[in-house]
Protein backbone atom coordinates (compact mmCIF):
# COMPACT_ATOMS: atom_id res chain seq x y z
CA UNK A 1 0.00 0.00 0.00
CA UNK A 2 0.99 3.37 -0.96
CA UNK A 3 -0.46 7.22 -0.35
CA UNK A 4 -3.51 7.85 -1.73
CA UNK A 5 -3.52 10.38 -4.52
CA UNK A 6 -7.61 10.80 -4.58
CA UNK A 7 -9.54 12.91 -2.85
CA UNK A 8 -12.57 10.88 -2.46
CA UNK A 9 -13.82 9.38 1.14
CA UNK A 10 -14.73 5.81 1.91
CA UNK A 11 -17.81 5.43 3.73
CA UNK A 12 -16.80 3.49 7.30
CA UNK A 13 -18.33 0.76 9.03
CA UNK A 14 -16.93 0.42 12.84
CA UNK A 15 -18.36 -3.39 13.80
CA UNK A 16 -17.59 -3.32 17.53
CA UNK A 17 -17.92 0.65 18.19
CA UNK A 18 -18.99 0.28 21.82
CA UNK A 19 -15.06 -0.86 22.94
CA UNK A 20 -12.42 1.22 24.41
CA UNK A 21 -10.66 1.62 20.49
CA UNK A 22 -14.03 1.83 18.91
CA UNK A 23 -15.24 4.27 21.23
CA UNK A 24 -12.22 6.57 20.18
CA UNK A 25 -11.89 5.54 16.83
CA UNK A 26 -15.55 6.36 15.38
CA UNK A 27 -15.89 10.27 16.84
CA UNK A 28 -12.33 10.69 15.54
CA UNK A 29 -12.74 9.62 12.04
CA UNK A 30 -15.95 11.77 12.20
CA UNK A 31 -13.64 15.09 13.67
CA UNK A 32 -12.09 14.34 10.05
CA UNK A 33 -15.17 14.22 7.85
CA UNK A 34 -15.63 10.57 7.08
CA UNK A 35 -19.11 9.17 7.24
CA UNK A 36 -19.46 7.11 9.90
CA UNK A 37 -21.92 4.16 10.89
CA UNK A 38 -20.72 2.95 13.82
CA UNK A 39 -22.01 -0.87 15.01
CA UNK A 40 -22.31 -2.60 17.93
CA UNK A 41 -25.14 -5.14 19.99
CA UNK A 42 -26.49 -2.45 22.26
CA UNK A 43 -27.15 0.50 20.59
CA UNK A 44 -28.18 2.11 23.95
CA UNK A 45 -24.35 2.19 24.79
CA UNK A 46 -23.72 3.96 21.61
CA UNK A 47 -25.99 6.36 21.78
CA UNK A 48 -25.01 7.19 25.52
CA UNK A 49 -22.19 8.77 24.49
CA UNK A 50 -24.14 11.68 22.21
CA UNK A 51 -22.11 11.18 18.75
CA UNK A 52 -23.58 13.88 16.85
CA UNK A 53 -21.53 13.00 13.54
CA UNK A 54 -21.42 9.44 13.86
CA UNK A 55 -24.80 7.25 12.61
CA UNK A 56 -25.21 4.82 15.33
CA UNK A 57 -26.92 1.04 14.45
CA UNK A 58 -27.40 -2.19 16.27
CA UNK A 59 -25.85 -5.01 14.73
CA UNK A 60 -24.19 -8.55 15.95
CA UNK A 61 -21.89 -10.43 14.45
CA UNK A 62 -23.16 -14.08 15.86
CA UNK A 63 -26.48 -13.16 14.42
CA UNK A 64 -26.58 -12.65 10.43
CA UNK A 65 -29.43 -11.26 9.72
CA UNK A 66 -28.28 -7.96 11.39
CA UNK A 67 -25.44 -7.62 9.40
CA UNK A 68 -27.48 -6.98 5.50
CA UNK A 69 -28.56 -3.32 6.33
CA UNK A 70 -25.64 -2.14 8.38
CA UNK A 71 -23.33 -3.13 5.71
CA UNK A 72 -25.47 -1.51 2.84
CA UNK A 73 -23.72 1.37 0.86
CA UNK A 74 -20.24 0.87 3.05
CA UNK A 75 -16.85 1.28 1.37
CA UNK A 76 -14.52 -0.11 4.29
CA UNK A 77 -15.22 -2.21 7.78
CA UNK A 78 -13.23 -1.62 10.42
CA UNK A 79 -13.39 -4.94 12.40
CA UNK A 80 -12.48 -4.53 16.23
CA UNK A 81 -15.01 -7.18 17.33
CA UNK A 82 -13.66 -9.90 20.23
CA UNK A 83 -15.70 -12.12 22.38
CA UNK A 84 -12.64 -12.37 25.18
CA UNK A 85 -15.64 -11.71 27.85
CA UNK A 86 -17.42 -14.25 26.69
CA UNK A 87 -16.03 -16.79 28.79
CA UNK A 88 -14.08 -20.35 27.67
CA UNK A 89 -15.80 -20.51 24.37
CA UNK A 90 -14.70 -17.19 22.96
CA UNK A 91 -12.62 -18.70 20.86
CA UNK A 92 -15.42 -20.29 18.65
CA UNK A 93 -17.18 -17.56 18.95
CA UNK A 94 -14.74 -15.35 17.47
CA UNK A 95 -14.73 -17.61 14.16
CA UNK A 96 -18.38 -17.68 14.07
CA UNK A 97 -18.28 -13.75 13.95
CA UNK A 98 -15.35 -13.42 11.81
CA UNK A 99 -17.00 -15.86 8.93
CA UNK A 100 -20.00 -14.10 9.64
CA UNK A 101 -18.88 -10.69 8.88
CA UNK A 102 -16.94 -11.76 6.10
CA UNK A 103 -19.54 -12.99 4.17
CA UNK A 104 -21.44 -10.30 4.38
CA UNK A 105 -19.35 -8.00 3.42
CA UNK A 106 -18.19 -10.44 0.59
CA UNK A 107 -22.16 -10.01 -0.14
CA UNK A 108 -22.33 -5.93 -0.17
CA UNK A 109 -19.23 -5.15 -2.03
CA UNK A 110 -17.36 -4.44 0.65
CA UNK A 111 -13.98 -3.27 -0.77
CA UNK A 112 -11.79 -3.30 2.36
CA UNK A 113 -11.54 -4.99 5.75
CA UNK A 114 -9.32 -3.00 8.55
CA UNK A 115 -9.11 -5.88 11.51
CA UNK A 116 -7.30 -4.92 14.77
CA UNK A 117 -5.86 -7.98 15.68
CA UNK A 118 -2.97 -8.92 18.83
CA UNK A 119 0.82 -8.89 18.42
CA UNK A 120 1.84 -12.36 17.91
CA UNK A 121 5.03 -14.31 19.97
CA UNK A 122 7.27 -16.10 18.64
CA UNK A 123 7.10 -19.35 20.53
CA UNK A 124 3.60 -20.39 20.85
CA UNK A 125 0.40 -18.07 21.83
CA UNK A 126 -2.18 -17.97 24.47
CA UNK A 127 -5.67 -19.17 23.93
CA UNK A 128 -6.31 -15.29 23.77
CA UNK A 129 -3.56 -14.50 21.36
CA UNK A 130 -4.65 -17.38 19.14
CA UNK A 131 -7.86 -16.95 18.63
CA UNK A 132 -6.84 -13.47 17.27
CA UNK A 133 -4.99 -14.71 14.86
CA UNK A 134 -7.06 -17.34 13.88
CA UNK A 135 -9.76 -14.20 13.27
CA UNK A 136 -7.57 -12.55 10.79
CA UNK A 137 -7.29 -16.13 9.17
CA UNK A 138 -11.07 -16.43 8.58
CA UNK A 139 -11.30 -12.98 7.46
CA UNK A 140 -8.56 -13.55 4.88
CA UNK A 141 -10.28 -16.52 3.73
CA UNK A 142 -12.74 -14.33 1.79
CA UNK A 143 -12.51 -12.59 -1.28
CA UNK A 144 -12.24 -8.76 0.15
CA UNK A 145 -8.45 -7.34 0.81
CA UNK A 146 -7.89 -7.51 4.55
CA UNK A 147 -5.05 -5.06 6.57
CA UNK A 148 -4.14 -6.78 9.73
CA UNK A 149 -3.22 -4.55 12.54
CA UNK A 150 -1.33 -6.77 15.22
CA UNK A 151 -1.22 -4.37 18.16
CA UNK A 152 1.10 -4.61 21.37
CA UNK A 153 -0.53 -3.76 24.68
CA UNK A 154 -2.82 -0.52 24.10
CA UNK A 155 -2.19 2.36 26.78
CA UNK A 156 -5.60 3.86 27.38
CA UNK A 157 -8.42 3.87 29.26
CA UNK A 158 -10.94 0.57 29.08
CA UNK A 159 -7.66 -0.92 27.91
CA UNK A 160 -7.66 -4.29 30.06
CA UNK A 161 -3.90 -4.36 30.56
CA UNK A 162 -4.07 -0.85 31.07
CA UNK A 163 -6.65 -1.15 33.89
CA UNK A 164 -4.65 -4.20 35.54
CA UNK A 165 -1.62 -2.17 35.63
CA UNK A 166 -4.44 0.89 37.02
CA UNK A 167 -5.62 -0.92 39.48
CA UNK A 168 -2.74 -2.69 40.92
CA UNK A 169 -0.32 0.17 41.19
CA UNK A 170 -3.07 2.25 43.07
CA UNK A 171 -4.09 -0.20 45.24
CA UNK A 172 -1.07 -2.77 46.36
CA UNK A 173 1.78 -0.81 47.69
CA UNK A 174 3.59 -4.40 47.54
CA UNK A 175 3.19 -6.62 44.98
CA UNK A 176 4.24 -10.24 45.06
CA UNK A 177 5.64 -10.55 41.52
CA UNK A 178 5.32 -13.66 39.62
CA UNK A 179 7.35 -14.65 36.50
CA UNK A 180 5.48 -12.77 34.12
CA UNK A 181 6.58 -9.29 35.22
CA UNK A 182 9.81 -10.07 33.76
CA UNK A 183 8.14 -10.71 30.26
CA UNK A 184 8.51 -8.13 27.95
CA UNK A 185 6.08 -6.16 25.58
CA UNK A 186 5.94 -3.12 23.29
CA UNK A 187 3.02 -1.30 24.63
CA UNK A 188 1.13 0.84 21.91
CA UNK A 189 -0.46 4.51 22.71
CA UNK A 190 -3.89 4.48 21.97
CA UNK A 191 -3.72 7.89 20.06
CA UNK A 192 -0.42 6.33 18.31
CA UNK A 193 -2.64 3.66 17.13
CA UNK A 194 -5.48 5.58 16.44
CA UNK A 195 -3.42 7.67 14.23
CA UNK A 196 -2.57 4.24 12.49
CA UNK A 197 -6.02 3.23 11.63
CA UNK A 198 -6.52 6.42 10.55
CA UNK A 199 -3.76 6.43 8.31
CA UNK A 200 -4.56 3.13 6.63
CA UNK A 201 -7.56 5.21 5.08
CA UNK A 202 -5.41 7.31 3.47
CA UNK A 203 -3.27 4.77 1.56
CA UNK A 204 -3.95 3.88 -2.08
CA UNK A 205 -5.91 0.43 -1.87
CA UNK A 206 -3.31 -2.31 -3.91
CA UNK A 207 -6.33 -4.83 -4.02
CA UNK A 208 -3.73 -6.83 -1.58
CA UNK A 209 -4.09 -8.16 1.78
CA UNK A 210 -1.36 -6.67 4.15
CA UNK A 211 -0.26 -7.50 8.03
CA UNK A 212 1.46 -4.87 10.19
CA UNK A 213 2.60 -4.88 13.44
CA UNK A 214 1.40 -1.82 15.39
CA UNK A 215 4.02 -1.40 18.49
CA UNK A 216 5.39 1.63 20.55
CA UNK A 217 9.14 2.69 19.97
CA UNK A 218 10.15 1.24 23.85
CA UNK A 219 11.11 -2.47 24.50
CA UNK A 220 9.52 -2.52 28.29
CA UNK A 221 9.27 -5.25 31.35
CA UNK A 222 5.65 -5.76 32.78
CA UNK A 223 7.62 -4.73 35.91
CA UNK A 224 9.02 -1.73 33.95
CA UNK A 225 4.99 -0.47 33.29
CA UNK A 226 4.12 -1.00 36.60
CA UNK A 227 7.33 1.43 38.00
CA UNK A 228 6.77 3.89 35.54
CA UNK A 229 3.03 4.07 36.15
CA UNK A 230 3.68 4.59 39.68
CA UNK A 231 5.85 7.20 39.02
CA UNK A 232 3.61 9.53 36.86
CA UNK A 233 0.99 9.11 39.40
CA UNK A 234 3.50 9.19 42.35
CA UNK A 235 2.98 6.00 43.66
CA UNK A 236 5.62 3.98 45.49
CA UNK A 237 5.51 0.43 43.68
CA UNK A 238 7.52 -2.57 45.44
CA UNK A 239 7.73 -5.51 43.43
CA UNK A 240 8.54 -8.84 45.71
CA UNK A 241 10.05 -11.69 43.24
CA UNK A 242 7.60 -14.58 43.87
CA UNK A 243 8.52 -17.03 41.46
CA UNK A 244 5.95 -19.60 41.97
CA UNK A 245 3.47 -17.51 40.84
CA UNK A 246 2.44 -18.51 37.24
CA UNK A 247 -0.07 -16.53 34.55
CA UNK A 248 -2.93 -18.81 36.02
CA UNK A 249 -1.98 -18.54 39.46
CA UNK A 250 -1.68 -14.92 38.86
CA UNK A 251 -5.41 -14.48 36.98
CA UNK A 252 -7.18 -16.06 40.49
CA UNK A 253 -5.10 -13.56 42.89
CA UNK A 254 -5.84 -10.63 40.11
CA UNK A 255 -9.86 -11.62 41.27
CA UNK A 256 -9.38 -10.19 44.52
CA UNK A 257 -7.04 -6.87 43.55
CA UNK A 258 -8.34 -6.13 40.44
CA UNK A 259 -12.17 -4.91 39.36
CA UNK A 260 -11.45 -6.07 35.80
CA UNK A 261 -13.92 -8.83 35.12
CA UNK A 262 -12.28 -12.70 35.58
CA UNK A 263 -13.47 -13.31 31.70
CA UNK A 264 -11.04 -10.84 30.49
CA UNK A 265 -8.63 -10.83 32.96
CA UNK A 266 -7.32 -14.60 32.70
CA UNK A 267 -7.12 -14.92 29.44
CA UNK A 268 -4.70 -11.60 29.50
CA UNK A 269 -2.97 -12.92 31.82
CA UNK A 270 -2.29 -16.41 30.27
CA UNK A 271 -0.69 -14.27 27.26
CA UNK A 272 1.86 -12.86 29.65
CA UNK A 273 4.15 -15.83 30.11
CA UNK A 274 5.01 -14.62 26.19
CA UNK A 275 7.67 -11.91 25.13
CA UNK A 276 5.17 -9.71 22.48
CA UNK A 277 8.08 -8.26 20.71
CA UNK A 278 7.84 -7.19 17.04
CA UNK A 279 10.06 -8.40 14.29
CA UNK A 280 8.82 -5.49 11.90
CA UNK A 281 8.62 -2.89 14.15
CA UNK A 282 9.40 -0.16 11.88
CA UNK A 283 7.56 -1.34 8.89
CA UNK A 284 4.39 -0.02 9.45
CA UNK A 285 5.83 3.29 10.69
CA UNK A 286 7.53 3.99 7.84
CA UNK A 287 4.68 3.57 5.72
CA UNK A 288 2.61 5.78 8.36
CA UNK A 289 5.46 8.39 9.61
CA UNK A 290 3.97 9.49 13.18
CA UNK A 291 6.01 10.99 16.15
CA UNK A 292 4.92 7.73 18.62
CA UNK A 293 4.41 8.66 21.83
CA UNK A 294 6.73 6.99 24.87
CA UNK A 295 4.84 4.68 27.66
CA UNK A 296 5.31 7.49 30.30
CA UNK A 297 3.78 10.10 27.40
CA UNK A 298 1.18 7.77 26.97
CA UNK A 299 0.17 6.94 30.81
CA UNK A 300 0.20 10.90 31.00
CA UNK A 301 -2.23 11.51 28.06
CA UNK A 302 -4.89 8.96 29.17
CA UNK A 303 -5.41 10.20 32.56
CA UNK A 304 -6.09 13.81 31.12
CA UNK A 305 -7.85 12.55 28.47
CA UNK A 306 -10.04 10.79 31.14
CA UNK A 307 -10.44 14.15 32.76
CA UNK A 308 -11.20 16.56 29.46
CA UNK A 309 -13.74 13.67 28.07
CA UNK A 310 -17.40 14.81 26.97
CA UNK A 311 -19.92 14.06 29.28
CA UNK A 312 -22.19 11.75 28.43
CA UNK A 313 -25.87 11.83 28.57
CA UNK A 314 -26.36 8.34 30.72
CA UNK A 315 -23.48 6.31 32.40
CA UNK A 316 -20.90 4.50 30.04
CA UNK A 317 -18.42 1.94 31.37
CA UNK A 318 -15.49 4.09 32.44
CA UNK A 319 -16.84 7.36 32.10
CA UNK A 320 -14.29 9.67 34.79
CA UNK A 321 -17.88 11.75 35.50
CA UNK A 322 -19.07 8.43 36.82
CA UNK A 323 -16.13 7.93 38.83
CA UNK A 324 -16.44 10.88 41.02
CA UNK A 325 -13.83 12.16 38.66
CA UNK A 326 -10.62 9.77 40.84
CA UNK A 327 -8.35 8.17 39.17
CA UNK A 328 -8.00 5.73 41.61
CA UNK A 329 -11.40 4.48 41.18
CA UNK A 330 -11.69 1.64 38.49
CA UNK A 331 -12.56 1.53 35.40
CA UNK A 332 -14.60 -1.51 34.91
CA UNK A 333 -18.09 -1.82 37.56
CA UNK A 334 -19.86 -4.14 39.07
CA UNK A 335 -23.85 -4.06 38.13
CA UNK A 336 -26.98 -5.29 38.67
CA UNK A 337 -29.42 -4.94 35.81
CA UNK A 338 -33.21 -5.42 36.85
CA UNK A 339 -35.85 -5.19 33.95
CA UNK A 340 -39.63 -5.79 34.78
CA UNK A 341 -42.73 -5.90 32.43
CA UNK A 342 -45.69 -3.32 33.51
CA UNK A 343 -48.73 -3.06 32.62
CA UNK A 344 -48.87 0.95 33.61
CA UNK A 345 -48.08 3.50 31.45
CA UNK A 346 -44.59 5.05 30.45
CA UNK A 347 -46.14 8.08 31.79
CA UNK A 348 -47.19 6.50 35.05
CA UNK A 349 -44.01 4.92 35.58
CA UNK A 350 -42.00 8.28 34.80
CA UNK A 351 -44.19 10.03 37.36
CA UNK A 352 -42.79 7.66 39.91
CA UNK A 353 -39.58 7.66 38.91
CA UNK A 354 -39.29 11.63 38.95
CA UNK A 355 -40.91 11.42 42.30
CA UNK A 356 -38.80 8.94 44.33
CA UNK A 357 -36.76 10.27 47.06
CA UNK A 358 -37.15 13.22 49.63
CA UNK A 359 -40.41 12.77 51.50
CA UNK A 360 -42.11 9.96 49.82
CA UNK A 361 -39.41 7.87 49.87
CA UNK A 362 -37.82 4.74 48.23
CA UNK A 363 -41.01 3.19 47.75
CA UNK A 364 -39.60 -0.37 48.77
CA UNK A 365 -38.01 -0.88 52.56
CA UNK A 366 -37.37 3.33 53.00
CA UNK A 367 -36.06 2.62 56.54
CA UNK A 368 -33.20 0.77 55.15
CA UNK A 369 -32.37 3.67 52.99
CA UNK A 370 -32.88 5.90 55.48
CA UNK A 371 -30.09 3.98 57.87
CA UNK A 372 -27.65 3.80 55.35
CA UNK A 373 -28.23 7.37 55.31
CA UNK A 374 -27.14 7.81 59.28
CA UNK A 375 -24.18 5.50 58.86
CA UNK A 376 -22.94 7.60 56.26
CA UNK A 377 -23.86 11.22 58.48
CA UNK A 378 -21.63 9.00 61.56
CA UNK A 379 -18.45 8.81 59.25
CA UNK A 380 -18.71 12.23 58.19
CA UNK A 381 -20.93 11.89 54.62
CA UNK A 382 -24.32 13.91 53.90
CA UNK A 383 -26.46 11.57 55.05
CA UNK A 384 -30.37 12.03 54.01
CA UNK A 385 -30.72 15.60 55.37
CA UNK A 386 -30.63 16.92 51.97
CA UNK A 387 -33.96 15.69 50.62
CA UNK A 388 -35.39 16.97 47.20
CA UNK A 389 -35.55 20.69 45.77
CA UNK A 390 -39.26 19.98 44.39
CA UNK A 391 -41.72 16.79 45.13
CA UNK A 392 -41.95 15.96 41.67
CA UNK A 393 -39.38 18.09 39.47
CA UNK A 394 -35.95 16.75 38.88
CA UNK A 395 -33.01 19.18 37.16
CA UNK A 396 -29.41 18.14 36.80
CA UNK A 397 -27.18 18.53 39.56
CA UNK A 398 -29.88 18.75 41.90
CA UNK A 399 -29.44 17.04 45.22
CA UNK A 400 -31.57 13.78 45.68
CA UNK A 401 -31.12 12.63 49.07
CA UNK A 402 -27.19 11.35 49.46
CA UNK A 403 -27.49 11.41 45.61
CA UNK A 404 -26.84 14.23 42.95
CA UNK A 405 -28.59 14.41 39.47
CA UNK A 406 -25.95 12.97 36.71
CA UNK A 407 -28.51 13.71 34.04
CA UNK A 408 -32.61 13.15 33.55
CA UNK A 409 -34.38 12.14 30.38
CA UNK A 410 -37.77 13.42 30.86
CA UNK A 411 -40.00 10.86 30.47
CA UNK A 412 -37.03 8.11 29.85
CA UNK A 413 -34.16 8.25 32.25
CA UNK A 414 -32.84 9.29 36.02
CA UNK A 415 -28.92 8.98 36.80
CA UNK A 416 -28.03 9.94 40.18
CA UNK A 417 -24.23 9.64 40.88
CA UNK A 418 -23.61 8.64 45.30
CA UNK A 419 -22.07 11.50 47.37
CA UNK A 420 -22.29 9.37 50.50
CA UNK A 421 -18.91 7.80 52.20
CA UNK A 422 -17.76 4.90 49.52
CA UNK A 423 -14.90 2.57 48.90
CA UNK A 424 -15.65 3.80 45.19
CA UNK A 425 -18.34 5.24 43.01
CA UNK A 426 -21.76 4.50 42.56
CA UNK A 427 -24.26 5.00 39.94
CA UNK A 428 -27.78 4.34 39.96
CA UNK A 429 -30.23 4.42 37.08
CA UNK A 430 -33.96 4.53 36.45
CA UNK A 431 -35.48 4.39 33.74
CA UNK A 432 -38.66 3.51 31.52
CA UNK A 433 -39.67 2.30 27.80
CA UNK A 434 -42.80 2.25 26.78
CA UNK A 435 -44.46 -1.28 25.01
CA UNK A 436 -47.61 -1.44 23.12
CA UNK A 437 -49.34 -3.31 26.21
CA UNK A 438 -47.78 -0.82 28.87
CA UNK A 439 -44.42 -0.45 29.67
CA UNK A 440 -40.72 -2.14 31.07
CA UNK A 441 -39.64 -0.44 34.42
CA UNK A 442 -35.45 -0.30 34.28
CA UNK A 443 -32.68 -0.70 37.14
CA UNK A 444 -29.19 -0.30 36.77
CA UNK A 445 -27.04 -0.06 39.45
CA UNK A 446 -23.48 0.59 38.64
CA UNK A 447 -20.46 0.28 41.43
CA UNK A 448 -17.07 1.00 40.85
CA UNK A 449 -14.69 0.45 43.44
CA UNK A 450 -11.62 1.37 44.40
CA UNK A 451 -8.80 -1.02 45.94
CA UNK A 452 -9.68 -4.44 47.46
CA UNK A 453 -11.94 -2.26 50.28
CA UNK A 454 -14.42 -1.35 47.37
CA UNK A 455 -14.11 -5.22 46.73
CA UNK A 456 -15.49 -6.64 49.89
CA UNK A 457 -17.83 -3.42 50.07
CA UNK A 458 -19.37 -4.36 46.50
CA UNK A 459 -19.48 -8.37 47.41
CA UNK A 460 -20.30 -7.98 51.00
CA UNK A 461 -23.58 -5.90 50.31
CA UNK A 462 -24.32 -7.76 47.12
CA UNK A 463 -27.09 -10.03 48.89
CA UNK A 464 -28.90 -6.94 50.08
CA UNK A 465 -28.15 -4.25 46.88
CA UNK A 466 -29.83 -7.43 44.83
CA UNK A 467 -32.95 -7.59 46.77
CA UNK A 468 -33.37 -3.86 47.21
CA UNK A 469 -32.71 -3.49 43.82
CA UNK A 470 -34.97 -5.78 42.52
CA UNK A 471 -38.25 -4.71 44.56
CA UNK A 472 -37.54 -0.99 43.87
CA UNK A 473 -38.13 -2.41 40.24
CA UNK A 474 -40.62 -4.23 40.86
CA UNK A 475 -42.60 -1.61 42.82
CA UNK A 476 -42.13 0.88 39.92
CA UNK A 477 -43.80 -1.64 37.61
CA UNK A 478 -47.13 -2.20 39.98
CA UNK A 479 -46.74 1.47 41.24
CA UNK A 480 -45.81 2.13 44.88
CA UNK A 481 -49.33 4.10 45.50
CA UNK A 482 -51.61 0.85 44.75
CA UNK A 483 -53.90 -0.81 47.94
CA UNK A 484 -52.65 -3.76 49.88
CA UNK A 485 -56.16 -5.37 48.47
CA UNK A 486 -55.01 -4.75 45.10
CA UNK A 487 -51.48 -5.97 45.41
CA UNK A 488 -52.93 -9.33 46.63
CA UNK A 489 -55.64 -9.55 44.23
CA UNK A 490 -53.22 -9.03 41.14
CA UNK A 491 -49.63 -11.35 41.01
CA UNK A 492 -46.72 -9.39 41.26
CA UNK A 493 -44.94 -8.80 38.17
CA UNK A 494 -41.80 -11.19 38.25
CA UNK A 495 -38.46 -9.06 37.70
CA UNK A 496 -36.27 -10.32 34.99
CA UNK A 497 -32.27 -10.00 35.61
CA UNK A 498 -31.22 -8.46 31.72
Amino acid sequence: MRPRHTESMPRILIMGASGYVGGHLAPRLASEGFQVRAAARRIDALRARSWDAVECVHADALDPASLGDVLDGIDIVYYLVHSMASGGSFSDLDRQAAANVRDAAMQAGVTRIIYLGGLQPIDGASPHLASRRETGEVLRSGTVPITELRAGIVVGPGSAAFEVIRDLVYHLPVMLAPRWVSSCSQPIALDDLLDYLVGLLRLEDDGATHIYDAVGPETLSYGDLLRQFGEVVDRSVRIVPLPVLTPRLSSYWLDLVTSVPASIARPLIDGLKHDLISQRPHELQELIPIRQRSYREAVEQALQQEEAAELTIRWTEGGFRYRRQRHDVSWYDKSVHVSVQSERSAEEVWRDISSIGGDRGWYFATWIWKLRGLIDRAIGGVGMRRGRRHPTELRVDDPLDFWRVASVESGRSLTLVAEMKLPGSAVLELSVEPRDAGSVARLQAHFHPAGVLGLFYWFGLWPIHMVMFRRLAQVLATGPTRRASEDRARPAARPRAD
